[in-house]
């Protein structure tokens, strides 16, 4: 088993929308993914409260198969539509990919 966890930072506006609008757009996208993707078991999307300036804004945990399924989920076009819509919105990403 595959363990995929990604954070971001995003800009204060982004598109027309506050910080806060987009990370709900970001949890509603990546969202949309569950179920669509051979090999993905798990899908968490988490909005941060915590204060602390090192903190990000979003977090994605995700269970896939295998690397391989790791691989597939890469290049689905539900992810590559949440990927390109997160892109726009973001300043920083942090990514760890892991077996478990």
């Amino acid at each position: 088993m595959v363990k995929h966890i990604v954070l971001w930072r995003l800009a204060e506006t982004a598109g027309g929308r506050s910080k806060v609008e987009n990370a709900v757009l970001v949890k509603q996208k990546l969202e949309a993914m569950r179920g669509r993707i051979p090999g993905l078991l798990k899908l968490e999307v988490g909005i941060n409260f915590c204060p602390d300036e090192a903190a990000a804004d979003v977090a994605l945990y995700c269970e896939l198969e295998s690397r391989e399924a790791l691989a597939a989920y890469q290049d689905h076009p539900a992810h590559v539509a949440a990927k390109s819509f997160i892109g726009s919105v973001r300043t920083d990403r942090w990514v760890a990919d892991y077996e478990y």
